[in-house]
């Protein structure tokens, strides 16, 4: 397995730019990643990247070899560790990236059944609102919106996301309730700022008779995550325009009710996203499968898409 190990490091150097960036995907040293490269390079008899003290450039030699081996060794490795299995079921670590308060509410609470299922599987689960680099970063499965679909990547979606309205019961006390968007220029509200742009986000929203209304209301803070608005709308700070998985909870317990019912926008959808490889290993293969399954559950589908 040794050789197998001196291409792994070279490829992951490669395309990552750096023996730590390869040394993070592979959970090595650098040093251990720069010693599998001199033991390639010792055996090829070339070499294989000009070195400097900030960068890692590929020679002609090295960038032919990458070429040659980058899908052959990954199809290698896919096959090795769809066959590796403990006691019949797979196993391996399985790299997920899901966005904070998304994973907590709605995929936590699957991963026991899962586990249970493979428990040859080892969650490695991060949590950032951040979308991931899916390839960059080493990850297995991303699950969210708004991931960048680069060169390797796939999405299968999961559920269409609105955008409702709603606000707690204490601050509509006295207050007539809305019938139009517009109506919701009369009130306060929690503004909401794109984390990518850094604009405020305008929403139209529709009602199924196809009627439009753009959502526009007094700011009386300004956010940049959909959790902390529900929270704050539950407060009583105003009206919140949410994503409706960030609302349902709220909606559920009644500490928000929906304003406007009928009337929505549509934001991208939820996606799960992995490698577009043929071969995926099986520990990625069973969690997209399981996710998707469950996704497919009316209640749940009913849940995250807020019809």
């Amino acid at each position: 397995m040794e050789p197998l190990n001196h291409l792994d490091s070279f490829v992951q150097s490669a395309e990552g730019g750096s023996f730590s960036v390869a040394a993070r995907r592979l959970g090595l040293t650098p040093a251990a990643v720069s010693k599998n490269v001199a033991r390639l390079e010792a055996a090829l008899g070339l070499r294989l990247f000009q070195r400097s003290t900030r960068s890692l450039t590929l020679t002609e030699g090295g960038e032919r070899l990458l070429r040659q081996i980058s899908a052959p060794l990954q199809q290698l490795q896919d096959a090795m560790a769809d066959v590796a299995q403990d006691d019949g079921q797979p196993s391996g670590t399985l790299k997920v990236g899901v966005a904070l308060a998304f994973g907590r509410m709605y995929l936590l609470p699957l991963l026991a059944e899962f586990v249970q299922r493979y428990p040859g599987i080892m969650p490695d689960w991060h949590f950032d609102n951040r979308p991931v680099d899916l390839i960059g970063g080493g990850f297995d499965v991303a699950i969210g919106g708004g991931i960048d679909l680069t060169p390797g990547v796939i999405a299968r979606e999961l559920a269409p996301v609105h955008i409702v309205a709603t606000a707690a019961p204490r601050y509509m006390a006295g207050r007539p309730m809305p019938r139009h968007p517009a109506d919701l220029a009369a009130l306060d509200g929690i503004a909401r700022r794109s984390a990518g742009s850094g604009r405020l986000r305008n929403w139209t929203l529709r009602n199924a008779k196809g009627e439009e209304g753009v959502a526009e209301h007094r700011a009386s803070a300004i956010f940049d995550d959909p959790e902390a608005m529900a929270h704050a709308a539950a407060l009583g700070m105003g009206l919140a325009l949410l994503p409706s998985p960030h609302a349902t909870p709220y909606l559920e317990r009644g500490e928000l009710i929906r304003l406007l019912p009928g009337w929505s926008a549509r934001t991208g959808p939820l996606s799960i996203y992995y490698s577009s490889k043929k071969l995926l290993p099986a520990k990625t293969r069973l969690f997209v499968d399981f996710i998707v399954e469950r996704f497919r559950e009316p209640a749940f589908a009913r849940r995250i898409s807020g019809m």
